[in-house]
């Protein structure tokens, strides 16, 4: 391969040198996991034995985030080579080992009486980089049961995710949901693959099919997935309550980094800007040039696409200037990404799907994409160095048990980017109507993380607070309770088909409670950032850049609370719905 697209490749040297490199660190890794596990029923006996072993645990978890990671990256550049599937196994192994190895250290300080562990954090110092670990790990102890009752739960684990097992078989394996008539009149069998393709098809018949057969299969299983999902909130309920939360909802924040209030100013906030979203839907059909628009018309796009195809050189370009708004030094790091193998650019035989970032501690980010030259492309690029370049401050200031940024503010940096990139698109684009689709875009984008998921978290709630006052909940109540969210959401310029009432049986991800507000949250935070640093704000963004630095050092919600952004406030996402009504205002000027 010539030096030009070698380039354009990862280099996974910088990991280790070859495989016999790295069979030789998990040799060392497996002898360190026997050192480790010589703490065991003796960690909290000492202060000395507290800190050797979180001196032993910090060394295995950077050895085992360099061997994790060249044995999956070997596997994804090419899934079908014998040898990436080999070392793939056996990291897996490795990783369960680990586990199983250091499995002991949270319920040793667990059942340890809180006075000796606080007195071991004041009078020894060497203790104090593990500090935050130690304290999170007592703050979870109230919700803690005895260790027969954990015991007890732990064996009922896996029935416990029978009813998400078995939704994942029956829609996945077992539906067909049989076959329409596309755009050249061919016969061809619908999917949940294709469907949104179907959905977003400029052939109003075609959609109308896609719709009507989706839902028709759902509507036929709609008992028995009720009764899937109802029992899967309601272990959910029991739970929280045997591990004294308030509701399941507490329980569900408190493992975010998050709080009910939250998740309530959030709610408040999407419903006060209600009528934005509607004035979007109105829009649309506009746009769309729409008697009647129905739910199956909302995923038309009103612009035609051209293929535009970009070089990568070119999208690499676009992405450094749309970013140089966050100084030298961000810039400065994007190019060391560029041009140091960080990224594998384009497509390969046998290379996995899709694109993720994955922090590599003491190495440096590896992103992962296929870049195919569509303007999507040049997104994904900005995204995905969004989450690298956090990675890389976090990881760089913070040792790696602090490093490890949460799930409430993963994907905050990421659209950030993002964001500065569709601003730096519509401004420079001197041509209407490619302006005009730059704006659709975002808008579109708006509308989907930040409505579509807040209805979704506004259904979860109110089926949660019903099983916890005791209702008997039927197919036929969800499907209002879903049916009537749809009517408030999208307002009265949209004919709300009676078919939408079993979409929410069709979400996978309802089966992990309360999971889907993050990302209204997480948008909300972004463009609350990414407006401060438009606005040239003095002194913004080495705030942001500091908040980017501290791993998981803080609460969630303190760390945003370092770049002015208020979770817990409604106004949050006051400003968020504002820009969403700017962003309509300025498509409006252009059509």
């Amino acid at each position: 391969m010539n030096t030009m697209q070698d380039k354009y490749n990862w280099k996974l040297a910088d990991l280790y040198k070859d495989t016999e490199d790295f069979h030789a660190a998990v040799k060392t890794m497996r002898a360190d996991l026997k050192d480790i596990e010589t703490y065991k029923g003796r960690l909290c006996e000492s202060s000395e034995n507290l800190y050797q072993c979180y001196a032993l645990y910090e060394k295995l978890l950077i050895n085992f985030d360099k061997i994790y990671s060249y044995g999956m990256f070997s596997y994804h550049l090419n899934m079908a080579n014998q040898e990436g599937i080999k070392l793939f196994k056996e990291v897996e192994n490795l990783s369960s080992e680990f586990s199983t190895a250091t499995s002991f250290i949270t319920p040793e300080i667990t059942f340890t009486d809180e006075k000796i562990i606080h007195t071991y954090l004041s009078e020894d110092k060497r203790l104090q980089p593990y500090a935050r670990d130690i304290k999170d790990i007592l703050e979870e102890k109230k919700h803690i049961l005895s260790k027969e009752e954990e015991n007890l739960l732990a064996n009922y684990s896996e029935v416990f995710s029978g009813p998400e097992n078995i939704y994942d078989i029956l829609t996945n394996a077992e539906f067909k949901f049989g076959t329409l008539t596309n755009e050249e009149g061919k016969e061809v069998e619908l999917t949940d693959a294709t469907y949104t393709k179907y959905l977003k098809s400029q052939n109003i018949e075609v959609r109308k099919q896609a719709f009507h057969l989706m839902y028709k299969k759902y509507s036929e299983y709609i008992n028995t997935i009720t009764e899937m999902y109802l029992s899967n909130v309601k272990q959910t309920v029991i739970t929280s309550r045997l591990r004294k939360y308030t509701s399941s909802l507490e329980r569900a924040t408190i493992h975010d980094d998050a709080t009910i209030k939250v998740y309530e100013a959030l709610m408040k906030g999407v419903n006060d800007g209600l009528e934005i979203n509607h004035e979007f839907i109105s829009l649309k059909r506009k746009l769309l040039n729409m008697k009647e628009m129905h739910i199956y018309d909302i995923y038309v796009n009103p612009f035609q696409e051209e293929e535009d195809k970009i070089s990568f050189e070119d999208a690499k370009k676009e992405v450094l200037d749309a970013l140089a708004i966050l100084g030298k030094k961000y810039t400065a790091l994007l190019n060391e990404a560029f041009e140091n193998h960080w990224i594998d650019v384009y497509e390969k035989p046998n290379k996995r799907d899709g694109a993720y970032s994955s922090g590599v501690y003491g190495v440096h980010p590896f992103v992962l994409m296929s870049f195919t030259g569509n303007k999507r492309d040049v997104g994904t690029i900005a995204h995905e160095l969004g989450h690298s370049i956090h990675s890389y401050y976090s990881n760089k200031t913070q040792n790696i048990i602090d490093a490890n940024y949460t799930i409430m503010v993963a994907e905050v940096a990421s659209t950030v980017n993002e964001i500065l990139l569709n601003e730096y698109q519509i401004q420079h684009e001197k041509d209407r109507k490619k302006k005009a689709e730059y704006i659709y875009e975002l808008l579109e984008m708006i509308r989907a993380t930040f409505y579509r998921q807040s209805m979704f978290a506004e259904f979860e709630k109110e089926v949660h607070e019903k099983i916890e006052n005791g209702e008997m909940l039927s197919a036929e109540d969800l499907n209002k309770i879903y049916y009537a969210l749809n009517q408030k959401y999208f307002g009265k310029d949209i004919i709300i088909d009676n078919e939408i009432q079993y979409e929410w049986s069709r979400i996978p991800h309802f089966y992990t409670d309360f999971y889907v507000y993050k990302y209204a949250t997480g948008i909300s935070a972004a463009i609350c950032i990414a407006t401060k640093i438009l606005n040239k704000e003095e002194g913004f963004v080495e705030k942001y850049i500091n908040m980017l630095s501290q791993g998981c050092t803080k609460k969630s919600v303190e760390l945003l609370k370092m770049v002015d952004v208020d979770l817990e406030d409604s106004n949050t996402y006051s400003i968020m719905t504002q820009f969403y009504k700017d962003k309509i205002d300025e498509l409006k000027s252009l059509i």
